[in-house]
């Protein structure tokens, strides 16, 4: 029976890990395009230039610093209004980060339209890396509610000969979205050499210029929107195992005061009973024990008058 329930857990909690999986792809995409946007774009921060293959590092930067700022600033401020432990459930927070990454998918496909345009007009000032800072910046906090809900949401809710083995689900997830970001890039440009009149795909060849990269970031951002609405379901259908442990131990609470309540009233009735069945006891013993006494008393003076 403890197996059952645990494989009901695990089952329960899969339609949520699925609904991150586009997200992750999402996270690939950006972690791989983004350098090669890099490489025709300008370096130069000040004074320094920035590596192309260093760009990705821009989300890990941003977690750095919102993480503390959500955790002593925005957990305490959400607690006071929904008057949770952890300010929003894991469900919300996936919920969020799942929004955000669809605004960034939509803001690097606006990014890139401006690169390309630049870079068709004069290729020799293209414009500065920093305008990939904004796609990374959104994606960054969407990373970061994601995945501090994820963790928080699988060791949870996983059973308790799991939890450890939980927290690898978040890198499971991951795993499966870079896997499918390989397999859109090649659908898509199979797919679009067909229909295009250049007869090349979406993302054919090294020339960023030429090719229409802002169209694979705005359906990945359309994917995102359609892979939210698909996770509204499946988080409103979920149940925390706390509210089922809650109602169960209601149940079985409610059941034992009225078992205890029985017992009490047997108890009553089977002292009241004892009580009735001592009183007539005693009174038979005293009956016999009195009249005893006075036959013999009256034999004693029979005696003494003879």
């Amino acid at each position: 029976m403890t197996q059952v329930e645990e494989v009901k857990i695990l089952t329960r909690m899969l339609p949520i890990l699925a609904s991150t999986i586009i997200m992750n792809t999402c996270l690939a995409q950006l972690q791989t395009f983004s350098v090669q946007q890099g490489n025709v774009m300008n370096l130069k921060l000040g004074s320094f230039t920035v590596p192309p293959p260093s760009i990705p590092v821009i989300p890990l930067l941003f977690m750095c610093i919102l993480i503390p700022l959500y955790e002593f600033f925005f957990v305490p401020f959400a607690r006071k209004i929904t008057h949770h432990p952890s300010g929003v459930t894991p469900l919300q927070r996936v919920g969020v980060g799942l929004v955000l990454s669809f605004i960034s998918m939509a803001v690097a496909g606006i990014v890139e339209v401006k690169r390309r345009d630049q870079g068709l007009k004069d290729p020799s000032r293209p414009i500065s890396l920093f305008w990939l800072s904004f796609q990374y910046a959104i994606f960054g906090v969407a990373d970061m509610f994601t995945l501090v809900g994820l963790l928080e949401f699988f060791y949870r809710e996983a059973p308790e000969t799991m939890k450890s083995l939980s927290t690898s689900f978040t890198y499971l997830s991951m795993s499966l979205g870079y896997f499918l970001s390989t397999i859109f890039v090649d659908v898509i440009n199979a797919v679009t050499k067909r229909i295009t009149p250049s007869k090349q795909g979406w993302l054919h060849g090294l020339d960023f210029n030429h090719n229409n990269l802002n169209l694979f970031y705005w359906f990945l951002a359309i994917l995102s929107c359609l892979n939210f609405f698909n996770y509204l379901y499946w988080a409103s259908w979920y149940k925390y195992k706390d509210e089922d442990s809650n109602s169960k131990v209601n149940l079985n609470a409610l059941k034992s005061a009225e078992e205890k309540k029985q017992d009490e009233e047997e108890k009553k009735d089977g002292k009241v009973k004892a009580k009735e069945s001592s009183q007539t006891s005693e009174a038979n013993t005293e009956g016999p024990s009195s009249s005893d006494e006075t036959d013999d008393g009256r034999n004693s003076r029979e005696w003494k008058h003879r």
